[in-house]
This record gives structure tokens, C-alpha cells and sequence, in this order.
């Protein structure tokens, strides 16, 4: 266990570092004045000298790399040129969003996409498993935000349960911390949302659990633990189901990340102050230095969530821990 850990935290260091390298690349390295470009053609002279040296790119490139990274690992970084302040601050305060949104739209992806990929299993080739592959692949579809619009005129519009965007925050107004009242309504205007990004993802979920279920169902083990006397649900979720995970995880582990990069659109359709929405303003506002940060830390999601999945590998499947598989 310990080999196979220390082999994936090697992957993990070796691939940030990577992708630091060529998300520096991209915005530091490409021809084209970037002072220029986040100040426009109107800019004068001192105030593009004035942008050039609070961006550092009077220094060499490996030495504003340097910086930047030691600053990612020390919790420092530059001032985002919009809002004059910290990327960090910035990033910090819309991943209270971003998270939860992300966490419950996982929540309820899982929730739905293994009830129904079992169930559809367990009926093989029956009317029940052909509706749950019909709505799955209607789901696949469906866009998130055409979706997301669709709920917005359903449930805030015409039945008025909840509103049509926003977000209250997860603290009363006077400043005295989270309540009850409080975090039911910052929950209450991330459901709709958490909704329109799980369907698209249950879907598909929902038919790979149909399938790695199906192909374990056919197992020697599994008859075996039928012929025991084993009921058919206990045989599919003590037995099927675990051995079904590893390609169920490792879709898992994507869509949970799809779920942290891909809120910009659903973001900006409920107008949630979260990542994806920043991301877009400093797009719109040219702020390249929240760019960069925004867009490495939407890097080592991803392959934090890999790791993460490796490592729930092992505890799935025993035979990972010693190499074998």
C-alpha cells in the first residue's frame, strides 16, 4: 500500500508541476504585450509602465514562475488587477459557493445514478431497464444550462418556490454566524442549480453502473453466493455493487470534477458568486493574474480528485495494494 501511494503522489507532484508550467506558458509566454492587452489600446504609456512593473514583467520569465509558485505554496499571491485585491482572498471567498454546489450536485448525482443503474441491472432487458436507459440518454441530451432555465420558469417563475438567482450567504445579515434559518436558505438557492449540473452527470452515470453491474452479475461468485441462499438485493448490493466500483469511481472521480470546472455557465444563469462566475468577470475584465490562479486551481482539483480516486481504488479493490492488478 505504501509503494502504490508513494507511486501516485509522484504522479500528482509530477503533474501539477506540468501544468503549472504550461498554464504559465500560455498567459505569461505568448507574443503580445500583456499589460497592453488587460488595459487596452487606449492605455497610456505610464499607465501600462505602472501595470509592467506591478506585474513583475520587467523580471525574467523563469524567475516570475519562481515567485509564482513559491507564493501558490506559501498561500501569498499578487493582486488581482479588478478588484485590488489578493487572488487567494478572492478565490477563497466564492469556493464557499462553488463547493457546496459541487458537493450536492455530487450527492445527488451518486444518489440517483446507482439506484437506477442497479435497478436497470437487475432488470435486464425488461420495460423498466429500456425507460431508464431512454431517460438516461435524454438526460446525456440535455444541456445543464438550457436545463437550469427550464427550472428557473418551473419552480421561481410559475410555481414562485424558490427564487430565480442570487445567493443570500450562509450567515444572517447582522454578522452573527451561520443559523439554521441561514443555512437552509443559502441550501434552498443552491438546489436548482445543484439539480440542472446532476442530471446531465446521473445520466451518465447511471448507465456505466448499469453495465459494470451486468458484467459482474455474470461472475462465478456471484452464482455461487445465489446458490447460498443469498437474496438477489443482498447479492447486488454486498457483493455486485463493490465489485462494480472501479469503473463506477473512476467516472465518479471525473464528473466530480467536471462538476468544480463546468459551474461557469450555471453560475452565471443563477447569478451565484461562486468560481465559475469569477472566472467569466475576469475573462470579461481581462484581469489575467485571477485567470491564472482561478485556472491552476481548476488543475489541481482535477488531479487532487484523481488521487483521490486512485486511493479509493486500493480500498475497493485489495489487489491494487500489492501491485498485483
Amino acid at each position: 500500500m505504501g509503494l502504490y501511494l508513494a507511486r501516485r503522489l509522484g504522479t500528482f507532484f509530477a503533474t501539477l508541476g506540468m501544468a503549472s508550467l504550461l498554464v504559465f506558458a500560455v498567459l505569461e509566454l505568448l507574443p503580445g504585450n500583456v499589460a497592453q492587452l488587460m488595459l487596452g489600446e487606449t492605455a497610456t504609456p505610464q499607465a501600462l509602465a505602472a501595470l509592467h512593473a506591478k506585474l513583475g514583467l520587467d523580471r525574467p520569465a523563469p524567475q516570475r514562475y519562481a515567485d509564482w509558485i513559491v507564493g501558490l505554496a506559501q498561500g501569498q499571491t499578487a493582486n488581482s488587477v479588478s478588484y485590488d485585491t489578493p487572488t487567494a482572498a478572492l478565490i477563497a471567498e466564492r469556493l464557499q459557493v462553488s463547493l457546496p454546489l459541487a458537493a450536492l450536485a455530487m450527492l445527488l448525482t451518486t444518489v440517483l445514478a446507482l439506484a437506477l443503474g442497479v435497478f436497470a441491472a437487475a432488470r435486464h432487458n425488461s420495460w423498466a431497464d429500456l425507460g431508464v436507459m431512454g431517460v438516461s440518454q435524454i438526460g446525456i441530451a440535455i444541456p445543464s444550462f438550457w436545463f437550469a432555465i427550464l427550472l428557473i420558469l418551473l419552480f421561481a417563475v410559475k410555481l414562485q418556490w424558490v427564487s430565480a438567482g442570487g445567493f443570500a450567504g450562509w450567515t444572517e445579515d447582522d454578522g452573527s454566524g451561520m443559523s439554521l434559518a441561514s443555512a437552509w436558505a443559502g441550501l434552498k438557492a443552491l438546489l436548482l442549480p445543484a439539480i440542472a449540473l446532476a442530471m446531465v452527470q446521473a445520466a451518465i452515470l447511471a448507465r456505466v453502473t448499469r453495465s459494470a453491474v451486468l458484467e459482474v452479475m455474470r461472475e462465478d461468485y456471484v452464482r455461487t453466493a445465489r446458490a447460498k441462499g443469498l437474496s438477489r438485493r443482498a447479492t447486488l448490493w454486498r457483493h455486485v455493487l463493490r465489485n462494480a466500483m472501479v469503473p463506477v469511481l473512476t467516472i465518479m472521480g471525473l464528473q466530480f470534477a467536471n462538476l468544480i470546472t463546468g459551474t461557469i455557465v450555471v453560475e452565471n444563469v443563477f447569478v451565484l458568486p461562486g468560481v465559475g462566475r469569477l472566472i467569466f468577470q475576469a475573462i470579461a475584465n481581462r484581469d489575467l493574474v485571477v485567470v491564472r490562479d482561478v485556472v491552476m486551481l481548476l488543475v489541481a482539483v482535477v488531479v487532487l480528485v484523481n488521487l483521490v480516486v486512485d486511493v479509493l481504488y486500493a480500498l475497493v479493490d485489495p489487489r491494487l495494494k500489492t501491485g498485483s492488478a
